[in-house]
C-alpha cells in the first residue's frame, strides 16, 4: 500500500487504474477459483473516481486511498448482496453497511466485490458454500481454508490488495496460513461486530487479510475502535500500529507452546516454524518454552460453545420476514421446518443441532456450563504464559493446504485443522498469521503470533520482524 501511495503521488498511476487491474484479474481468474460471488465494477470504478479527484485537487491521501479491497460476503454493504454463501440468504441485500466496511471506505477503499466463504462462517475448507468451493490459487485442487477462504485466495490470487475476513475459530489466520498472506484476528471488542452475519456471538471477529504485515496493521488501525451500535466493542485506545510497527526484539522473550509441536503436526509444518524461531533468536530474542496445559481440551470446548451460540443466532432464519421462504408451505409449521430444511446446508445443519442439544435441558449443565468453565481455564492458562513472555507462536495450522474432498466425510479431521486457533477465539486474545516458509510441493506454511488482549502493536511487531528478515534472506 505504502508503494501504491508513492506511485499515486508521483502520478505514475491513478486509482481508476489500479481498480481496473484489479477487476480485470477477477474476470482472468475467478471463473476458476470462485473467490468472490459478487464484483462491483460500477461502484469500485466511481470510487476510485472520487479518489482521483481528491487527489487531483491536492487533498491529502487517506489511510487507504485508492487500494482495492474485498469484503467476506457476511459484512454488510448497504445495497449489495450479502449471502453467507447460504441459500437461505442468496437473495437478500443489506440495507445498511457494517461499521468496519464504512470506516474502511470512508478511509479511501476501494471495494471491488464480495467474497466466497464457508456457509455462515461454519467449516474450514471453504468446501461447505451453497455457491461452489473455493479453490486454491496455487493448486486448483486443494483448498483455501476457510471459512474466509474467498478472501484469502482473491488476496493471494491478485485480485485486491486487501480483504476482510471474520474469525470465530481461525477463519482468518488459516486461510491465511494456506494462501501464504497475513491474517489478523483482533482482540475480541477491538473492531465493530455490527453489520457481521453473526455465527458465535462471544467469538467472532473482523479483521484484516492483506500481502504484508504493515499492510495489515494499516487496515486494523481503520477498522478498529469503539462503536456504539456495538455493545461488545471495547472503550480501550487505539495505538497508531504503524507508528509503532519497527521494533528491536533484542532483550525480548518469545514464547513457544509446547503442546503445538507434538503429535499430528506435519514434519514440514514443523520444520518451517522452528527455523522462523531460529530467525527470532538471530535477531537477540531469548526462546522461552511455555504450556497451555488446557490445549487439548480447546476443539471440545470450542465446538460446544460455538455450536450453541450458533443454534440461537441461526434461529432468527425462518422464512418469515425475509430469506428463502420454502414454495409448498402451506402451514406455520411447514414454512419453518421446510425453509430451514432447504435453505440451510449440511455442515451448518450440523451445527445447530450440536448447539441445541448442548443447550437443552438436562444437558445444560453437563455441556456447555462446563464447556464455559474450561474456556476460564484457557484464558488462565494464556495470562501465566504472558507473565514470562511478550508474545507466544506456535504455527498456524497442523497440516498445509489438503486436497479438495479429503476431509469432508470426516469432520472430527476437519475440525482439528483448527487446534492451534480455536484457542485464541476461546480466550479472546489477538494472533496473527504469517508466511514463514513453504513445503517441498510449494505450499505456503503460517506461523501464528500470539499478545496478550489489545497488545496487537507487540504481535505486529514480531510478525514484522520475522517478515523482513525472511525477505532479506530469500533476496
Amino acid at each position: 500500500m505504502d508503494r501504491l501511495h508513492v506511485a499515486f503521488q508521483a502520478r505514475d498511476c491513478s486509482a481508476t487504474e489500479i481498480c481496473q487491474s484489479a477487476l480485470d484479474t477477477i474476470e482472468r481468474r475467478n471463473p476458476e477459483l470462485n473467490a468472490l460471488l459478487s464484483t462491483l465494477p460500477e461502484q469500485a470504478l466511481r470510487q476510485a473516481a472520487e479518489t482521483d479527484a481528491r487527489l487531483a485537487a491536492g487533498e491529502p491521501l487517506r489511510p487507504l486511498d485508492g487500494v482495492p479491497v474485498v469484503i467476506k460476503d457476511n459484512q454488510c454493504l448497504a445495497g449489495t448482496r450479502t449471502t453467507c454463501a447460504s441459500k437461505i440468504l442468496a437473495n437478500y441485500t443489506a440495507t445498511y453497511t457494517a461499521t468496519a466496511v464504512a470506516r474502511l471506505a470512508a478511509a479511501g477503499a476501494v471495494i471491488v466485490g464480495k467474497a466466497n466463504l464457508d456457509e455462515f462462517a461454519m467449516g474450514s475448507s471453504n468446501e461447505n458454500s451453497a455457491f461452489g468451493p473455493v479453490r486454491h490459487p496455487l493448486d486448483p485442487t486443494r483448498v483455501p481454508g476457510g471459512s474466509s477462504g474467498g478472501s484469502a485466495a482473491a488476496v493471494a490470487a491478485g485480485m485486491c490488495l486487501a480483504a476482510t475476513g471474520s474469525d470465530t475459530g481461525g477463519s482468518i489466520r488459516q486461510p491465511a496460513s494456506f494462501c501464504g498472506i497475513v491474517g489478523v484476528k483482533p482482540t475480541y471488542g477491538r473492531v465493530s461486530r455490527y453489520g457481521l452475519v453473526a455465527f458465535g456471538s462471544s467469538l467472532d471477529q473482523i479483521g484484516p487479510m492483506t500481502r504484508t504485515v504493515r499492510d495489515a496493521a494499516r487496515m486494523l488501525g481503520v477498522m478498529a475502535g469503539h462503536d456504539s451500535h456495538d455493545a461488545t466493542s471495547s472503550l480501550h485506545p487505539v495505538p497508531d500500529y504503524l507508528a509503532e510497527l519497527d521494533a528491536d526484539l533484542r532483550g525480548w522473550r518469545i514464547g513457544i507452546v509446547r503442546e503445538a509441536f507434538g503429535d499430528g503436526l506435519d514434519a514440514e509444518v514443523s520444520a518451517a516454524a522452528r527455523a522462523a524461531l531460529k530467525i527470532y533468536e538471530n535477531l537477540g530474542a531469548t526462546l522461552v518454552e511455555v504450556s497451555l496445559p488446557h490445549l487439548s481440551y480447546a476443539i471440545a470446548d470450542y465446538y460446544i460453545i460455538a455450536t450453541a451460540e450458533a443454534s440461537a443466532n441461526l434461529a432468527r432464519f425462518d422464512g418469515v420476514r425475509y430469506g428463502y421462504r420454502a414454495p409448498e408451505a402451506t402451514t406455520v409449521h411447514d414454512l419453518y421446518a421446510l425453509s430451514r430444511e432447504q435453505g440451510f446446508g449440511p455442515e451448518v445443519k450440523r451445527r445447530i443441532l450440536l448447539g441445541t442439544y448442548a443447550l437443552s435441558s438436562g444437558y445444560y449443565d453437563a455441556y456447555y456450563l462446563k464447556a464455559q468453565k474450561v474456556r476460564t481455564l484457557l484464558r488462565r492458562d494464556f495470562e501465566q504464559a504472558f507473565e514470562q513472555c511478550e508474545v507466544l507462536v506456535t504455527p498456524t495450522s497442523p497440516t498445509p493446504a489438503f486436497k479438495l474432498g479429503e476431509k469432508t466425510d470426516d469432520p472430527l479431521q476437519m475440525y482439528l485443522s483448527d487446534i492451534y486457533t480455536v484457542t485464541l477465539n476461546l480466550a479472546g486474545v489477538p494472533g496473527l498469521s504469517l508466511p514463514c516458509g513453504k513445503t517441498r510441493d510449494g505450499l505456503p506454511i503460517g506461523l501464528q503470533v500470539i499478545a496478550p488482549m489489545f497488545e496487537e502493536s507487540r504481535m505486529f511487531q514480531a510478525g514484522r520482524a520475522l517478515e523482513q528478515s525472511l525477505a532479506q534472506a530469500a533476496v
